[in-house]
């Protein structure tokens, strides 16, 4: 089969790839499912026409989204991930021994069940034993876990799917809820140059809830724009530090994640600043 192209299109911007084969195409009772193989990323997941991850470069955003607000957190026992269904936040999450329960909400159990059988480096991650899948609406499944988890990791696709529910300041007080006292959140909270008025939405939704509350930026090569970005708060000092040393044995399985980047990432531009604040 002669190798065709992919396109996201999306916001007057656009990312197309070079692909060799179709692995997957279904419509799931919430959103369009396909996985890709392409020329030079690996495999590809796109959710309603929308690039999720390529085996690529998936491990940027993994690794941020997750460690981030893991190492922000002095003592994390409980981790909820809410989305997420493809597998890559727990994987990075099984690397803290620490936790000791590692709860996934994803509304989809489709997009699990074919990340298992065409992405099995993500998908790994449900092999840890300390895995438990919820399939549910998150913002419905967080109000009934009063003070309970220690870290919350919301890895949702954009607003506009099975994920606006998650972009509400009303779902933000209800994670604060879902908290013991210092928890950590970190949401998936689009790019700056692609869905400002997104990402200034969630960091205000934050601000009326954390104490303290940054946006990260994380580059993702393949994503429109290169970049995304992560909200980071909690009732804490300052969730842009670490509160703990990192492992070395964890250091060592890192490709993209360390202290420094820890910090850097929050580095904001002066534009991203002006958003924020304005």
């Amino acid at each position: 089969m002669t190798d065709f192209w992919v396109t996201e299109a999306m916001n007057g911007f656009g990312m197309t790839v070079q692909v060799t084969e179709e692995l997957c195409r279904c419509q799931s009772k919430f959103q369009k499912i396909e996985v890709y193989q392409t020329v030079k990323l690996g495999r590809m997941l796109l959710l309603d026409g929308i690039i999720q991850l390529t085996e690529y470069d998936e491990f940027a955003y993994h690794e941020m989204l997750t460690h981030v607000p893991l190492f922000a957190h002095d003592s994390p026992k409980r981790l909820l991930v809410i989305g997420g269904g493809d597998g890559g936040v727990l994987r990075e999450a099984a690397k803290h021994s620490e936790l000791e329960v590692m709860d996934i909400c994803e509304i989809d159990a489709e997009v699990i069940e074919i990340a298992k059988r065409f992405l099995p480096s993500i998908s790994c991650g449900y092999d840890d034993p300390r895995v438990k899948i919820h399939i549910a609406d998150g913002s419905e499944f967080i109000k009934d876990k009063p003070g309970y988890y220690d870290v919350i990791i919301v890895d949702s696709t954009d607003p506009g799917g099975p994920g606006t529910p998650l972009f509400g300041e009303e779902f933000y007080r209800d994670m604060k809820k879902a908290l013991r006292p210092g928890g950590v959140i970190a949401t998936q909270s689009e790019s700056a140059y692609l869905l400002p008025e997104i990402v200034k939405r969630l960091y205000l939704a934050s601000t009326q809830v954390f104490r303290s509350v940054n946006y990260a930026s994380i580059a993702v090569p393949t994503y429109p724009t290169g970049t995304i970005g992560a909200c980071v708060a909690g009732d804490r000092d300052d969730v842009t530090q670490i509160a703990r040393p990192i492992p070395e044995k964890l250091s060592k399985q890192l490709r993209y994640y360390n202290s420094a980047i820890h910090q850097a990432a929050f580095a904001n531009p002066s534009f991203v600043k002006q958003l924020l604040n304005s």
